[in-house]
């Protein structure tokens, strides 16, 4: 009698056991399927319209329309830390996606133009102006710039409107510097030890000559030399947004959407 006990509940023991791992591989078939269908719906949902936006848009950026984040002060006050500048890519050219290889060209960087480029010297994007054009002479002397002999105009301006930004010198120089039919803002700094006369020299066949705004804290073409035409990304024209790096990067709202050329100067 005793063994047919023991052997009951025993039975019962194993029924009970087998009944407990049927659950648990049901749950786990079931947690597997809807894993399964979480990842296909992720996949459908997120990632396969993310890779054909990627696959659409870097090709775009790349050869179409770019921005580019300005970390420094060198285009002062024309261009100011913390703006986003929008680069346009077809303004000169167009290239291979992904490469300065040209596949056409109608136009040419003119004097005064913004202009992105590789730095001949370390391969860094920079932001600059094109002041010399192929077979120009350039020469600086005491912050005046002369182009082929003849020195351009320049016309002081009061500063106290660009103060909120300029924080490299108490006193700085603003002016409006008439560069050929163009007039764009230039800053000096008599307070910083600078390049203020540089040449003259002569800006070889297919080379830009590129100079900062803010003259006095600029490293560009006195310091690295023409830029070749292959190096040319585009024209910066835009700012789209703009935050104070130096108040915590509080959103400079005067200058969103504000184009880099204004009407009047």
């Amino acid at each position: 009698m005793r063994s047919l006990v023991v052997e009951g509940r025993s039975g019962r023991y194993r029924r009970t056991e087998q009944v407990r791992q049927a659950g648990v591989a049901v749950a786990s078939c079931l947690m597997k399927s809807k894993l399964r269908n979480l990842m296909r719906q992720f996949w459908r949902e997120w990632i396969l319209p993310m890779g054909l936006l990627l696959i659409v848009v870097s090709p775009l950026k790349s050869a179409v329309l770019d921005w580019n984040w300005v970390p420094s002060g060198s285009m002062k006050p024309t261009i100011v830390e913390g703006d986003l500048v929008m680069v346009n890519k077809l303004a000169y050219d167009l290239k291979v996606p992904f490469t300065t290889t040209h596949l056409a060209t109608w136009a040419h960087p003119a004097r005064g133009d913004i202009a992105v480029f590789f730095s001949p010297q370390d391969g860094t994007r920079l932001v600059k102006r094109v002041v010399g054009l192929p077979g120009d002479t350039i020469e600086l002397k005491n912050e005046v710039l002369y182009i082929n002999g003849q020195a351009q105009r320049y016309a002081p301006l009061d500063p106290a409107p660009f103060m909120s930004d300029i924080f490299e010198d108490p006193t700085p120089n603003v002016a409006m510097e008439q560069l050929a039919d163009r007039a764009h803002y230039v800053m000096a700094l008599p307070h910083r030890g600078a390049m203020r006369s540089f040449g003259p020299v002569v800006v070889g066949e297919g080379k830009y000559f590129m100079l900062g705004d803010s003259r006095d804290n600029s490293y560009d073409s006195r310091y690295f030399g023409a830029v070749d035409r292959q190096a040319i990304v585009g024209r910066a024209s835009y700012v789209l947004v703009s935050f104070d790096t130096s108040r915590y990067l509080w959103p400079r709202m005067r200058r969103f959407i504000s184009p880099l050329e204004r009407p009047g100067i």
